[in-house]
């Protein structure tokens, strides 16, 4: 253990006298880089975002834009940070620096009005302007249909920017048409660019931190082993992965714990693997990085990805956060029991598997005990050829869902019958659930209309969905019969046109 310190802007500083429950965003402004803003203090704005150099995927570094106002400055011990502020060149003495590509895009296109979200937008697409993978010339009226759908070749630009980089950022002066051309107008970083040079080197280990200050204590266990010895001596200890609910919590809640244990870097909870019989996904890859290292292998986890919270969201969390909160409304549960998903639990004294259907037990309940940790989701293989996921929220992206409902059918090609039908559904219970009547009323059935109708009205019976400010019972329940509606009239569809 050596002292905690964090690398920003090139330059290396302690961490303390920070608390331990500080945030990376808090940090930042009280050593005066006040680009960095406080908008919502939930993950849902942007204005607080930064780059942290992470394990690329297509290149040793991917510089990563995340939510500071939701990470842990601890949780950066030993990494490096760059903000809108060290993006920029800085000039001769006398002399204004010269400004970083992103930044002069936007002010020439005049992509800054008020100016307060502008260096959170800095970010997040300066993070899309090192993309190693962004690939130029997939505009809408390029023959791009082996690489982008109809529905999202116009969400890309003809530099390949994916827009879905800014979806976590606002712009309350509603000045997105100039962002938008400022981000389709960015070229390639130039070969001298020390951002693009800096992704050939490896990001830095994390290291194994104890960082106590003003009655908190932020641990991260060098192993696995190490992690579970702690969970086993401290069960009060709250276990922190991507941190995008937790980091709410201590924002809005105030929460304050006595210890954390941060697993999001621990090398066990971040593998991938292909076996004959399953995918092995560890906890702590964050969505992002599953996203992109699937690559479409799982098209019901494709499915998903891009309408979970934002891609500022999706860079920092993880499965396993997702699945240990217990959230009913939590987005990757129904879509993992749709495709029949196991938990690998870990314990000091061994490991255990449980289906994802039997591991919630009640409101933000599960079968895991305080001395666990997930430590990997496990799809079973082959998948359902049938596959969709319906999410039913106020805004299109960067929402929590009203209903979010997945579904995993095997129809026979040859006789039209629902050979197996699995259904999660999410927002309509205290835990995620799995529609068994609905699968009931579909498996051996043959996929017609009239099986379908008599199926919705199963699934409109499901649950038990309750009014709030989202929505009202009868619309979760409506809108669970018209979602399987919707998936019959896209199959019939596609059919008549293949």
């Amino acid at each position: 253990m050596t002292e905690a310190r964090i690398t920003v802007n090139g330059q290396e500083a302690p961490i303390a006298p920070a608390a331990a429950h500080t945030t990376v965003l808090d940090f930042l402004r009280e050593r005066g880089l006040t680009g960095t803003k406080e908008g919502c203090a939930e993950g849902e704005c942007g204005a607080c975002s930064v780059l942290v150099a992470r394990p690329g995927v297509h290149k040793p570094t991917d510089w990563v834009a995340v939510n500071a106002c939701l990470v842990p400055v601890a949780a950066l011990d030993g990494q490096e940070v760059v903000t809108a502020e060290g993006l920029a060149t800085p000039g001769a003495p006398g002399t204004p620096p010269t400004l970083h590509p992103v930044q002069e895009e936007l002010a020439v296109r005049g992509g800054s009005q008020c100016g307060y979200c502008t260096p959170g937008f800095v970010c997040s697409m300066a993070s899309e302007y090192y993309r190693p993978d962004r690939v130029a010339g997939l505009d809408a009226a390029d023959d791009a249909d082996d690489v982008l759908d109809a529905d999202h070749r116009h969400e890309h630009g003809p530099n390949g920017f994916d827009l879905h980089a800014l979806s976590g950022n606002l712009c309350r002066c509603t000045g997105y048409r100039p962002i938008r051309d400022a981000a389709f107008a960015v070229g390639d970083p130039a070969a001298d660019d020390p951002l693009a040079r800096r992704r050939d080197q490896a990001p830095p280990e994390p290291v194994a931190t104890r960082y106590t200050q003003d009655g908190g204590t932020f641990l991260r266990p060098g192993s696995l082993a190490e992690a579970l010895r702690v969970l086993r001596e401290r069960p009060e200890a709250v276990v922190l992965s991507g941190g995008t609910d937790y980091g709410v919590e201590v924002n809005i809640r105030s929460r304050r714990e006595s210890c954390v244990v941060a697993v999001d870097r621990l090398p066990e909870l971040r593998g991938l693997r292909r076996e004959s019989d399953h995918i092995e996904i560890g906890a702590a890859l964050t969505l992002t990085e599953i996203e992109r290292r699937l690559d479409g292998e799982v098209p019901l986890l494709g499915a998903l990805f891009p309408q979970f919270a934002s891609r500022l969201i999706r860079n920092s969390a993880t499965l396993g956060g997702n699945l240990g909160t217990g959230s009913p409304i939590g987005d990757s549960p129904p879509v993992l029991l749709a495709l029949e998903a196991s938990l690998v639990l870990a314990a000091a004294d061994g490991e255990r598997v449980v289906p994802l259907a039997e591991y919630f037990t009640g409101y933000r309940q599960s079968v895991r005990r305080p001395d666990e940790l997930i430590r990997a989701v496990r799809i079973p293989l082959p998948q359902a050829p049938v596959t969709a996921f319906h999410k039913i929220a106020k805004r299109r992206f960067d929402d929590i869902s009203s209903v979010a409902v997945a579904f995993a059918l095997d129809i026979d090609a040859e006789d039209g019958a629902v050979r197996k039908a699995r259904i999660g559904l999410g927002g309509v219970a205290a835990t995620p659930i799995r529609a068994l009547a609905t699968e009931a009323a579909l498996e051996g059935r043959p996929w017609t209309a009239e099986t379908v109708e008599a199926a919705a009205r199963e699934l409109r019976g499901e649950g038990t969905p309750m009014d709030d400010h989202r929505a009202s019972a009868l619309y979760r329940s409506a809108m669970l019969g018209q979602s399987l509606l919707k998936l019959y009239t896209r199959t019939t569809t596609e059919a008549v046109s293949s």
